[in-house]
């Protein structure tokens, strides 16, 4: 478990930690996920999808016992066959953004990538990327990206990809 701490100058919200997501916390990741999918930020996913999924799942929990934010990230090959994994349904709610709960996220989903033994892993954004751009990502990648999920990008909505080299 990994804890969040605000960054200096930002309002203070409870210290979160990240935890992975059991089958139980799948309602509360859908409903922490539907103002972005209704932004065009996140896919539409069914409840049942999370459920799921679930394994895929981080979440951060507040001291409260409310989710403020999750990411998931399910391996697959890269388009060489490499050891690959792709973040997806990252997102932070709206009133715990700001408080270091998106950076907590995503150092443990990092950590957690680097324990499964993937070497890259592999994002979309339609925003400005700049928490992944801090994060050592670096924008670009596309005909490297998992062939199955980079099929499934919605060039609509304008996501660019973003890739992170694991030591």
């Amino acid at each position: 478990m990994t804890p969040a701490t605000p960054r200096p100058g930002f309002r203070s919200e409870p210290v979160a930690v990240v935890r992975p997501a059991g089958r139980s916390d799948a309602a509360a990741v859908h409903r922490l996920s539907v103002p972005f999918v209704r932004e065009g930020a996140l896919r539409d996913r069914p409840a049942s999808r999370y459920a799921r999924d679930a394994a895929d799942f981080l979440v951060a929990e507040t001291a409260r016992g409310h989710l403020a934010g999750c990411v998931a990230l399910r391996r697959r090959p890269d388009a060489r066959g490499r050891a690959a994994a792709v973040l997806y349904n990252f997102c932070v709610a709206a009133g715990s953004q700001g408080c270091g709960i998106g950076s907590a996220l995503l150092r443990a989903v990092l950590a957690e990538a680097a324990a499964q033994g993937v070497s890259r892993v592999f994002t979309a954004t339609a925003g400005s990327g700049l928490l992944f751009l801090r994060h050592g990502f670096v924008m670009g990648g596309e005909e490297e990206a998992p062939p199955e999920w980079r099929a499934r990008l919605d060039p609509a909505r304008g996501s660019r990809v973003l890739l992170r080299a694991l030591t």
